[in-house]
């Protein structure tokens, strides 16, 4: 039996840490201190990005992510997988500081409705993730997909075949450029695409967390404590056990690797033709569209171009859902508030 430690059931086999909620936070270290650490995660994981991207709006004849990245690093540097960062940086924060705030709102307020209805934990806490991946995935594009669109111009530019005509000195230009040629439309180029692409990635990232969450502490959890403390089948039924913080952090590591294998390939035809839309140029042929971009790429290599960059994307998407998972609630405990800590 797992519970939580603000339970108010007869005392447990398996005791886990009660979740810290938005109200427990201390708003002014949580944003502060979770901008400097997601700034770190996304620099050391920005060369995936890079790859994943070129691979996506790659011509005829396609090379792998091996090749590709050999060719990159050969004909262009180690600097062009950091292409368009200080851009990508630059909206980081604000776009993680929305995010942050409609997630943790929104799983709060979704959650205890849940309960309300009468729902059961596991139930409640899933479709709160869920609610509140979409909530905080719409939120965070309004900021992210003009920082977006002018990354991904930026980190195209390099390779010879790219879609783009423009040249581009630096995220300044690029903005300013995109704007005179093309409007606000252009820098909200696959806003709808983006929100189709994010908020079910999202819905399914944070649902298959929780699930796959629960799920192990359910079927591992109470062995492992049993295993490390020698716990006894003879041992008193109301002995509680508390996993110590490393074995925590390894399930919502394990958990996180989870579900962001699972949000990758369920999304992956969405972010590719997301992607395509945001670096072509409208003198390609008229205005870009959906339907357009969808049958560029099946002409280009049937429906399988859709999943072109899984490899990355999966490598990405994974190991940036266990690193940030890791660093989010390792945040989320570094700004409990301290009458609480």
């Amino acid at each position: 039996m797992v519970e939580t430690d603000d339970s108010d059931e007869p005392s447990p086999s398996l005791q886990l840490p009660a979740e810290i909620n938005w109200e427990r936070l201390d708003k002014s270290r949580f944003f502060f201190l979770g901008a400097a650490l997601f700034s770190a995660v996304s620099a050391a994981l920005y060369p995936t990005v890079v790859l994943k991207t070129r691979l996506q709006v790659a011509k005829p004849p396609f090379p792998s992510a091996t090749c590709a990245t050999f060719l990159i690093f050969r004909q262009e540097g180690p600097l062009a997988f950091y292409r368009g960062f200080a851009t990508s940086l630059a909206g980081t924060v604000p776009a993680r500081a929305l995010y942050m705030t409609a997630l943790e709102l929104t799983k709060s307020t979704v959650g205890h409705a849940a309960l309300q209805l009468g729902m059961s934990d596991p139930t409640a806490s899933a479709v709160a993730s869920a609610a509140a991946g979409v909530s905080a995935a719409v939120a965070a594009q309004f900021v992210w997909t003009p920082i977006d669109v002018v990354s991904q111009r930026l980190m195209v530019q390099g390779n010879s075949r790219n879609s783009t005509h423009y040249k581009y000195i630096g995220g300044l230009d690029a903005f300013r450029k995109i704007l005179c040629s093309d409007g606000i439309y252009g820098l909200y180029r696959g806003f709808g695409m983006s929100i189709l692409t994010y908020a079910p990635s999202n819905a399914v990232w944070w649902a298959s967390y929780s699930l796959s969450q629960k799920a192990i502490w359910e079927g591992i959890g109470f062995y492992l404590c049993r295993y490390r403390y020698g716990l006894q089948e003879s041992d008193p039924q109301d002995l509680i056990l508390k996993p110590d913080q490393r074995t925590v952090v390894a399930v919502q590591a394990a958990s996180a690797t989870m579900a962001g294998g699972a949000a990758a390939l369920v999304t992956m035809p969405l972010d590719t033709i997301k992607t395509r839309m945001q670096v072509m140029d409208e003198r390609d042929g008229g205005r870009v569209t959906v339907y357009r971009t969808i049958r560029s790429l099946v002409r280009e290599g049937g429906w399988g171009a859709c999943f072109r960059g899984l490899g990355p994307r999966w490598a990405s998407m994974s190991v940036s859902a266990t690193t940030m998972i890791t660093t989010y609630e390792f945040l989320k405990r570094l700004s409990c508030k301290r009458d609480e800590g």
